[in-house]
């Protein structure tokens, strides 16, 4: 069976309905092990599973866009990721930040800010 597309035709992707289930088990199994349940006293599981799913997806994204365009460029991959992933995780940083500093006290806040510079350049998950 031949493929009739040209190269650098646009591929669509398919939605998997499941790996949303899959990561919301896993982000389950995360907030489980931070709550103290005691089967989840490693804290790997849920990461370890979140991560799967990531390069399972991040993957995917690579090799459609192999297949439309014949090639992949990093660049412009890891710009859309970026465009994708910063401006939320800033905010919640900032929410965060000031939300933290409305209820510390001073020498809390000073610990705290290594954290939040640590955050915002990716230094600290």
């Amino acid at each position: 069976m031949s493929d009739e597309r040209g190269p650098g035709a646009p591929v669509q992707l398919e939605r998997l309905p499941a790996i949303d289930g899959l990561r919301a088990v896993a982000v389950y199994l995360v907030v489980a092990f931070h709550a103290g349940v005691v089967r989840f006293e490693g804290g790997f599981v849920g990461v370890d599973v979140f991560f799967v799913l990531s390069g399972f997806l991040i993957t995917r994204l690579l090799i459609v866009e192999h297949a439309s365009s014949g090639r992949i460029d990093l660049m412009a991959f890891y710009a859309r990721r970026a465009r994708r992933l910063l401006p939320a995780a800033w905010a919640a940083l900032l929410i965060t930040a000031l939300a933290y500093a409305a209820f510390s006290n001073p020498v809390e806040r000073a610990v705290a800010l290594d954290d939040a510079r640590s955050a915002v350049f990716y230094f600290a998950n």
